[in-house]
């Protein structure tokens, strides 16, 4: 049996106690920062890679659902272990939490490991998924994505297991030092993607090795985290793959895994009809603008998705206390400051869209169709607040199937119907492909405002329960 120190006491008593608002606040800057620097991953090489040339945009933008599926992969096991954790401590159950650490870490690294075996086995018919083919884009971007991916792949183990890492110190309100060691990953990664890239003259391979050495820098970063005093150890003797464990893992991490696989299906589908909506010889720059917006507004809603994830352990540790007017206080917050947020983001991206844009890459073409995709997918932005919010919750408090019901919302239910059907609707234009975000994200917002009115009647439910049972 294991008995909780002074330490953990103390963080149990301020998860429950001290006010919402600034405990949500004071763990949600660490994790913004850490999503902006998840986001940055991909913006710096993007703007690095944009220097070379439209068709290295294009490619590393084809690539980027390999890079969505390792994340699905490491947020899996992560939210997975994270939220079970959470919960764990918050009911005092430190040992299942500590079995439960080794896990989840252990089994990202080998999933990681599988990922880069099969990616290497493969690799000729993944390009071809991808949209790395000669019918769809030129030599030169199959070339550049084929170099990039080969590199990429190397990084899956330690990427997955820094996805894992991560979120299991934040459940554990350890997210600063999280942030710290993300952050030193991605500034490694900026200093050395202009040095792979131009001083060595490795392009869009050095961008891909600037990536895994930043990411593997973090992994090691974040594991030294995971051993101080007052974190859950990661120890590979207590790896437990058993049906309990793995279970646990299933049911809080699925709505991840299925919301990032979905995110890398549509960017497939996006790239294939963004390709299709123009000219072949426009083709490359087609795809590279609607890149380059997609991680434009991804980094823009890093801050909102951080912000949640601030909120994550606040509900996780009070859903394990039973304190329910806590998670539905911090809730409410998370909707209210969340719509502020990407109210101000959606003004600012719609009047800055061209130069936003054109900082990546200059070449008119990339820069005038990126500019309207990305005002279109502005329009919606703000209403994403609910559709985030209300997974986040019903995901932290086990409930599976709403939980993937919302992760599937948006890019499954929604949005790849719609990229698959409306371009063809209006005769393959660009206009088509321009309307299918926004479209997807009103009818998502549709299916998660029902949704976020029963969890508040459950959550009030709940709490009148727990306090007639109090006072009993």
């Amino acid at each position: 049996m294991y008995f909780l120190d002074q330490h953990e006491e103390e963080k149990i008593l301020k998860m429950t106690t001290e006010p919402v608002h600034r405990l949500i606040c004071s763990l949600a800057v660490p994790t913004i920062i850490a999503m902006l620097v998840t986001g940055l991953y991909n913006m710096v090489d993007t703007f690095f890679v944009g220097q070379i040339g439209t068709e290295a945009t294009a490619a590393v933008g084809l690539i980027f659902p390999v890079m969505a599926i390792i994340q699905a992969f490491g947020f899996f096991f992560g939210m997975g272990s994270g939220n079970f954790i959470s919960r764990s401590l918050g009911a005092h159950n430190h040992d299942e939490a500590q079995t439960m650490a080794s896990t989840g870490a252990v089994c990202a690294l080998l999933f990681g490991g599988l990922i880069l075996v099969m990616g290497y086995v493969f690799e000729n018919a993944l390009l071809f998924v991808l949209g790395a083919r000669a019918e769809l884009v030129s030599e030169l971007t199959v070339s550049y994505a084929r170099e990039y991916l080969s590199i990429i792949l190397i990084g899956a183990p330690f990427s997955c297991l820094s996805f894992v890492l991560n979120n299991q110190l934040r459940f554990q309100g350890n997210a600063m030092f999280a942030m710290v060691a993300l952050a030193v990953g991605a500034v490694i990664n900026c200093v050395l993607d202009p040095l792979f890239i131009f001083t060595f003259g490795l392009e869009v391979k050095g961008a891909a090795i600037a990536t895994v050495t930043g990411q593997f820098i973090s992994c090691s970063l974040l594991y030294i985290g995971s051993m101080k005093s007052d974190s859950l150890k990661i120890h590979f003797r207590e790896f437990r793959p058993n049906a309990y464990y793995l279970k646990n893992i299933a049911v809080a991490g699925t709505p991840s895994l299925f919301r990032q696989s979905l995110s890398s299906v549509s960017t497939l589908c996006l790239n294939a009809a963004a390709g299709a909506a123009v000219a072949a010889e426009l083709a490359d720059k087609s795809i590279a603008a609607f890149s380059i917006s997609s991680k434009i507004m991804f980094f823009a809603f890093s801050a909102v998705i951080g912000f949640g994830q601030g909120f994550q352990p606040v509900c996780g540790f009070n859903y394990g206390a039973k304190r329910y007017d806590r998670v539905k206080e911090g809730y409410l917050f998370c909707l209210r400051f969340g719509f502020v947020i990407l109210l101000i983001l959606s003004v600012l991206g719609f009047i800055f869209a061209e130069p936003l844009i054109s900082l990546f890459r200059d070449d008119p073409d990339v820069v005038n169709i990126g500019k309207t995709a990305h005002r279109f997918q502005c329009v919606s932005f703000t209403l994403l607040v609910v559709l985030t919010t209300t997974n986040m919750a019903y995901q932290n408090m086990g409930k599976v199937v709403g939980a993937t019901v919302l992760a599937l919302a948006r890019q499954g239910i929604t949005f790849i119907p719609v990229i698959l059907t409306l371009p063809r609707l209006l005769d393959n234009s660009l206009l088509g492909v321009y309307l299918a975000q926004p479209i997807a994200d009103v009818l998502a917002f549709l299916i998660s405002v029902p949704m976020a009115i029963k969890l508040l009647r459950e959550l009030t439910s709940m709490e009148k329960e727990e306090y007639i049972k109090n006072q009993n």
